[in-house]
């Protein structure tokens, strides 16, 4: 069949990883240090992969291709061997999975800088150089068992709460997004109404870099339950 599938520039790509992250599906492997559509029928077309890409690697393009087969995508999950290994969304399973994984029964820790607080973070540090920024309302790590692993590996985190705190984030993001080099942003956000606050912030601050200094930072948003689970944008 003719359809709308993702198409990947393999010159352009440099391997960085982030759009597999993006993929629900876990359609995209990296591949002798290249982003790879690893079957067709693994990908919906939807594209969380495409504002994810920081080299601009990833479009859409329509050709024959064989149908979307979520009980494919679900097998390939179950199985290991996606990039969201043992992760259906919607589930929460893999986070249940990885946190009771391991003979020692503890999980790492991936916290990678101090401190983690939005208003207490710099405006400026050598830990924002070329980093991947996890934005996240601090519920997050609560709610989901597997964040560290999966949200906070390889990323800088910065957390709040905009209920809580009772402040707009957006221009403290924006200094940071301004004066550093940042890489791409990922907002993880409860499914409550309040949480719509901290993706506002950085929408906001995005828009305000742009304005500014004319500085594209990909990003992406994530969406948790309050039991815990993926919910699917």
């Amino acid at each position: 069949m003719i359809r709308q599938i993702v198409k990947i520039d393999t010159e352009k790509c440099n391997g960085c990883g982030i759009c597999a992250e993006a993929c629900h599906e876990a359609a995209i492997g990296i591949v002798d240090g290249k982003a790879t559509l690893l079957r067709d029928d693994y990908c919906d077309g939807m594209g969380n992969c495409l504002p994810a890409c920081p080299s601009g690697a990833i479009a859409f393009e329509e050709r024959e291709a064989a149908a979307y087969d979520e009980k494919a995508v679900k097998a390939n999950q179950a199985a290991g061997t996606g990039q969201r290994a043992g992760t259906e969304p919607g589930t929460g399973s893999a986070g249940q999975k990885t946190a009771q994984a391991g003979s020692t029964g503890t999980v790492e820790s991936r916290l990678s800088q101090w401190p983690v607080q939005i208003k207490l973070a710099p405006v400026k540090a050598p830990f924002f150089d070329q980093a991947r920024l996890l934005v996240s309302a601090d519920c997050g790590a609560y709610a989901y068992g597997n964040f560290h692993n999966e949200f906070m590996k390889g990323r800088i985190t910065l957390i709040g709460c905009p209920k809580l705190d009772q402040t707009d984030y957006s221009e403290k993001l924006t200094e940071i997004f301004k004066g550093n080099d940042i890489k791409s942003v990922t907002v993880v956000r409860m499914e409550v109404p309040c949480c719509g606050g901290i993706e506002n912030a950085v929408i906001a601050a995005l828009k305000n870099c742009v304005a500014s200094s004319g500085k594209i930072i990909p990003w992406e948003a994530v969406t948790l339950s309050v039991k815990g689970e993926l919910l699917e944008g």
